[in-house]
């Protein structure tokens, strides 16, 4: 059975009408009549673009001002009325998927060509490994085609990823050591990933570390290596993940929590480019790329002396922040169609979807845990789903349920309406102290209001 896609539509809407697509169990099509509507929609919230039109030139014209955006989806151009020489014009051009459809044929007799759409989407979004560039062209029942090329998964659509993932195609051109900084869960190994694999270095190892996972003994040995007898146990040379990392990208994950000792040999690795295994007597060089990240406000951590200042100005080169999903909801529905794509096949779900009170509530979420919480959310969902069966409220969990609960008892008992409103402030409220472990001045800046509105707030609704 096939994944439902999410497929963006521009055009008259002549065709989309007549097939039937629309209805199409397998997609869920957003239909918009021109590219500049289509502007002011998260180009990466689709799986495919189509793009209907009667000649070449508009669309080939629509087809490039698409093109310009970030994260620009597959497109698939649907052709009305197409004659020989439109399809050579095309071939001619360029590579294209082409969809063909006579305007003049009965819905009828068309139903086969939201078949045809799916089967395209498909080898789109999963391609097949022919020989990239092979251009056909052939007769108005058949496609002038391109297999797609693999494409890196967007992280996010909204201003503030968008502004992320430029800075990090910016930083994979150079050889800059990175220093990525985020909330727990934001997805700052999939940024290190993505510098690394659109670096120069790609071809060469990535190799990821966490450094809270190890005591600072451990580390050591880990990072750099031990030579026979260097201690109890060592019984042979063991190359470090520096060394194994040569020539290509080292993600030092969570390197805030690294002692003292072991930052200034840090350090001493990022200026003189050398390291020492434990228990060596020479030196060895080495070239790789380091990209650090943590969870800790560094700039904060060197202040109270609890990080090298001098090893935080060689990580952060290049800095990075990643924004929490709270400040970036735009990519919450997004990412949340991402992990029913990724996560229902493995558990026979993939035919699931989100309802749209499912994806409201989604997005009254703070998502403390950030994307991580995200997918573990939708996770959850599926696995207490059936199959085909779309994801109403009753399968998300009880911290999203809050606010639904607060808002249908509202109004009950003959409330007014004020005090219904008092009621799901006074929960919202609750709800943002508890995440900020009841600290009123953090809990103010979250809301958006001063510390003094707050305290009038919480006076009025007997908050303690």
């Amino acid at each position: 059975m096939h994944s439902i896609r999410s497929l963006l539509w521009i055009g008259d809407g002549t065709v989309l009408a007549r097939c039937g697509v629309d209805r199409a169990p397998n997609l869920e099509v957003t239909w918009v009549q021109s590219v500049d509507e289509a502007y002011t929609l998260p180009a990466s919230a689709f799986d495919v673009i189509v793009l209907e039109g009667q000649k070449a030139a508009p669309l080939k014209m629509a087809l490039r001002r698409l093109r310009q955006r970030p994260h620009c989806p597959p497109a698939i151009l649907c052709l009305c009325a197409p004659a020989i020489e439109e399809l050579r014009a095309l071939a001619q051009s360029g590579h294209y998927e082409v969809l063909c459809s006579d305007p003049q044929s009965k819905q009828e007799e068309t139903p086969s060509l939201s078949e045809e759409l799916l089967a395209r989407i498909e080898r789109l979004i999963e391609p097949h490994p022919a020989k990239i560039g092979r251009q056909q062209v052939i007769d108005a029942t058949q496609a002038v085609a391109q297999p797609s090329t693999a494409r890196d998964q967007p992280i996010g659509s909204s201003l503030p990823m968008r502004g992320v993932l430029d800075l990090a195609d910016r930083a994979a051109g150079t050889s800059a050591t990175v220093l990525i900084q985020g909330e727990t869960g934001t997805g700052k190994e999939l940024i290190a990933r993505r510098i690394h694999h659109r670096s120069p270095r790609s071809r060469h190892p990535f190799v990821a570390v966490n450094c809270a996972a190890f005591s600072e003994t451990l580390l050591e040995s880990e990072l750099f290596g031990h030579r026979k007898g260097a201690f109890t146990g060592a019984d042979r040379d063991k190359p470090g993940l520096f060394e194994r990392a040569h020539h290509g990208s080292l993600f030092l994950d969570e390197v805030g929590e690294t002692s003292p000792a072991l930052q200034a040999k840090l350090l001493r690795v990022l200026q003189e480019r050398e390291l020492l295994p434990v228990g060596g007597t020479r030196p060895q060089s080495i070239d790789v790329r380091v990209i650090a990240a943590t969870n800790r406000p560094l700039h904060e951590e060197v202040e109270r002396k609890r990080f090298r200042q001098d090893l935080f100005y060689r990580l952060a080169v290049f800095p990075i922040l990643i924004p929490p999903l709270r400040e970036r909801l735009d990519d919450v529905l997004p990412l949340a169609r991402h992990f029913i794509r990724k996560i229902g096949p493995g558990e026979g779900k993939a035919g699931c979807r989100l309802s749209q009170a499912s994806e409201r509530l989604l997005l009254t979420h703070t998502w403390p845990g950030n994307v991580r919480e995200l997918e573990n959310e939708i996770q959850r969902a599926l696995a207490l789903a059936e199959p085909d069966e779309v994801i109403s409220p009753r399968l998300l969990s009880q911290r999203l349920l809050g606010i639904l609960e607060a808002v249908e008892e509202a109004g009950v008992g003959g409330e007014t309406l004020r005090e219904s409103v008092d009621r799901v402030e006074a929960w919202l409220i609750r709800r943002a102290l508890d995440l900020n472990d009841g600290r009123k001045a953090r809990t103010a800046r979250r809301l958006g209001i001063t510390r003094e509105g707050l305290y009038k707030k919480m006076k009025r609704l007997g908050i303690e």
